[in-house]
């Protein structure tokens, strides 16, 4: 989330990064405007942000990781909110831990998650784990020594020290620690770590990427739903996600009541729709396993 919303305000890998940037702002621009300026200011396009906007708990997903951020001391609030220039007045109650400005804040993360995020997850989702096999099957062919050695380009490991192109020199030391490894989609050519040596280390590096990672321009995606589903049932999928009774998904997709009925039954028996009676009516709504469905496989 931190490292999309600095890629936000810049043209940066622009063949990579413009069609997500461009769903986003459309939908960011729905968002109130305190809300993006909060992030605006915590995130900036160059420099650095604070550390504990990137907690270690958000591994165990996007709601422990707002927790974490939302329980941060307030010391360290203070002190991390220092490395950004000029604190504007507004952002005063937050450096002081004040409850509502934290209330806010986690409005205003949970705001973006779910706008320029959340879309895109099951996409990167599946380049995390790509990886994470990749680099899984390097260790244990060849222990450490051979995951350290396929990193590359922007690192290379000559033992004992992992060589970084990193923006500004710098050594980490683990003294025991280990290092976590983390890719991101949103990491841009060098890799990035924490600023506070005391933090258990981190080195967060990029994702290979083509133009279509984001799924936003592959255009074959409705012949690779019809391709599972068959082009009727990926019909029906479609028109369902917006909730429709069996007689207007009948007519919508220009079948017999019976025949859109029986569609229904494989959807729902597939986990992909849910059906509820409203008297003589039934409607038809999506699962979560549905939408992700939809949304793997996006089409105007």
């Amino acid at each position: 989330m931190v490292l999309s919303l600095t890629l936000l305000g810049t043209a940066r890998g622009r063949a990579v990064f413009d069609p997500w940037r461009a769903r986003a702002r459309a939908g960011l621009s729905r968002l109130p405007r305190w809300q993006l300026q909060v992030l605006r200011y915590l995130a900036p396009p160059i420099g650095d942000f604070p550390d504990f906007l990137t907690p270690q708990e958000a591994s165990q997903g996007v709601e422990a990781g707002i927790k974490a951020v939302l329980t941060t001391p307030r010391h360290r609030l203070r002190q991390e909110l220092a490395i950004l220039p000029g604190r504007p007045s507004w952002a005063r109650p937050l450096a002081d831990g004040q409850p509502e400005a934290l209330t806010d804040l986690g409005r205003a993360l949970r705001g973006y998650y779910h706008t320029a995020i959340a879309p895109h997850w099951p996409h990167m989702q599946a380049l995390v784990d790509a990886e994470r096999a990749v680099r899984a099957r390097a260790l244990l062919d060849h222990r450490s020594q051979g995951l350290l050695s396929t990193l590359g380009p922007t690192m290379r490991w000559k033992p004992p020290v992992l060589e970084v192109d990193y923006p500004r020199e710098r050594d980490i030391h683990l003294e025991g620690r280990g290092l976590v490894l983390v890719p991101s989609a949103f990491c841009w050519r060098t890799p990035v770590t924490l600023i506070d040596p005391s933090l258990r280390p981190v080195l967060v590096y990029p994702l290979t990427l083509g133009p279509g990672w984001t799924g936003l321009t592959n255009t074959a995606g409705p012949r690779s739903l019809a391709n599972i589903l068959g082009p009727t049932r990926a019909a029906c999928l479609r028109v369902i996600e917006d909730g429709c009774t069996t007689g207007e998904l009948a007519r919508r997709i220009g079948v017999a009541a019976p025949t859109a009925s029986r569609h229904t039954t494989v959807l729902r028996e597939a986990g992909l729709i849910t059906s509820t009676r409203h008297g003589n009516t039934v409607l038809h709504t999506l699962t979560p396993l549905g939408t992700a469905l939809l949304q793997t496989n996006p089409t105007p």
